[in-house]
């Protein structure tokens, strides 16, 4: 049931690295996203794959986790994903950025969907210099990053929550146990 692999999608920070993602499994993932709705179906995504040393070291460089929780290293040292995605954007094919914003949300949320199924997990990872990105894998001048994806087996709890007084923000506890707080249907619905 899709309701079953969201709960079991979460933003994973922690990854078990004897569990290795194959560039078949990456390309299962985009063949999920291959077939997403894209606006205006101009589908201008390309996706850079990476699940061998040293790109996915690479790629793990520019990735800044976790803003939400300044005082730690996430993930981990030893943690690191197996693999990215790294979903782009050719601008032959159109050169508006923002148009296709939500194509991006659509088909990383898929992607990952489709990795809960196979037993993996992965994260979302906004905040990277896209620049830096480029130019470490040698994108042609066309292709922007506009989203990166980690994906491995994950190896840490994450809880999700209710939402007290308000507050939003995730958080860790002292057996660094991840807590999501989600907001109660019923506070969600406008009425």
């Amino acid at each position: 049931m899709i309701i079953d692999l969201v709960r079991k999608n979460r933003s994973y920070r922690g990854y078990d690295h004897s569990r290795k993602v194959t560039e078949e499994e990456l390309r299962s993932f985009v063949e999920a996203a291959r077939l997403c709705p894209s606006s205006v179906n101009v589908q201008p995504l390309k996706y850079f794959l990476a699940w061998e040393e040293p790109v996915v070291g690479m790629i793990q460089a520019e990735t800044r986790w976790a803003k939400g929780l300044p005082a730690l290293t996430l993930p981990h040292p030893g943690k690191e994903p197996a693999a990215f995605i790294v979903i782009c954007q050719d601008t032959d094919i159109d050169p508006n950025l923002s148009r296709f914003q939500k194509d991006v949300g659509i088909v990383a949320q898929t992607m990952l969907l489709a990795a809960v199924e196979t037993g993996l997990g992965g994260c979302m990872i906004g905040n990277f210099n896209a620049g830096s990105v480029h130019d470490v894998l040698e994108l042609d001048e066309n292709i922007k990053p506009l989203l990166i994806v980690a994906f491995g087996k994950p190896d840490e709890e994450v809880i999700l929550t209710d939402v007290v007084d308000g507050k939003t923000g995730y958080y860790r506890d002292e057996n660094d146990r991840h807590y999501v707080p989600k907001r109660a249907v019923e506070d969600m619905i406008i009425r």
